[in-house]
């Protein structure tokens, strides 16, 4: 199966689905371990961070379906939600992206599995009957999704954000979501920034704050001290509790990339981004995995907090 960036993958309507969708990911990630000291694999790596922006609150797994199989998707649904939430339609004859959704049922509050698995597995809890178990995730399936450009009818809303492209409205944002991230934010006037050509700086935890202090130097360029702010509070959240220099340096690349997500999604320009994946050359695919989901999380993890009302 191709897991290339200029070609698409599918998956036919079969019993495998579930199976070729996990394999699918690895091949990709497996790809991207082999790839690290290329130029091939950052263009790849960006595109994921791309598809990412457009589909923050998705998991890292997710968007890497979405980016294998229809990369330039902007806005995914299920057919009904399209038909019935958006009165747009399905085109015919087109091919459906495949992602997984989670299942949420009655679960067992023993082995927490749905009450037909908890038969299967013999699980002895008889406390309380099912339909008396509260609901919860027992698992994912998976889901048929279109993209937006594979549908028809009623023009999508304008979804009103407060944040610009020149990062006007975003700047105070960030800083009023500073202590729902643990953080401690100043933006420091020009004529006293004592951090040399450093744009901002993340500074650990001291006997005397026992949250991360973010420092930015201002600057007329708001969109730039937004997106400053991104990094250095992608670092407080992915390098708090790390100490290696060697491990630390990897996670730069987390932290611009996680900068790059956020940036996007509020319609700042980030593509003077670099993403030197060569840090990463000597991880295996299930630490790469890891970084990616670090990636993913962070990402949802700010944008959350700085559109919360």
């Amino acid at each position: 199966m191709a897991t290339t960036s200029d070609t698409s993958v599918s998956f036919e309507e079969t019993d495998t689905r579930n199976d070729e969708m996990h394999s699918t990911i690895e091949a990709w990630i497996d790809d991207l371990v082999a790839d690290v000291d290329e130029a091939k694999g950052s263009a790849e790596f960006q595109e994921w961070l791309d598809v990412q922006s457009r589909f923050h609150d998705y998991s890292h797994r997710n968007t890497l379906l979405i980016n294998l199989q229809c990369p330039e998707a902007t806005k995914v649904a299920g057919y009904n939600t399209w038909r019935n939430e958006f009165d747009r339609h399905v085109q015919e004859g087109e091919q459906a992206i495949w992602i997984w959704a989670p299942i949420i049922t009655k679960q067992c509050p023993e082995c927490e599995n749905s009450s037909s698995y908890h038969e299967q597995i013999g699980c002895e809890y008889d406390e309380t009957p099912p339909e008396e178990w509260s609901k919860g995730l027992v698992g994912f399936k998976p889901t048929a999704v279109f993209d937006v450009s594979q549908t028809e009818g009623e023009p999508l809303p304008e979804l009103e954000t407060e944040a610009t492209g020149d990062g006007e409205g975003l700047v105070p944002a960030l800083t009023d979501a500073a202590d729902d991230l643990g953080v401690t934010v100043q933006i420091v006037d020009a004529a006293e920034w004592e951090n040399g050509d450093a744009k901002g700086i993340c500074k650990h935890r001291s006997i005397d704050n026992d949250r991360p202090v973010v420092e930015a130097k201002s600057r007329e360029n708001q969109a730039d001290l937004a997106v400053t702010l991104i990094h250095e509070y992608a670092h407080a959240l992915l390098h708090d509790d790390v100490d290696d220099a060697t491990e630390r340096a990897k996670r730069e690349v987390e932290a611009e990339a996680v900068g790059y997500i956020v940036g996007r999604y509020f319609d700042l320009d980030t593509s003077g981004s670099a993403f030197y994946l060569a840090a990463w050359q000597d991880d295996d695919s299930a630490v790469l995995q890891e970084r990616l989901s670090r990636i993913s999380a962070s990402a949802q993890e700010i944008i959350g907090v700085v559109t919360e009302d």
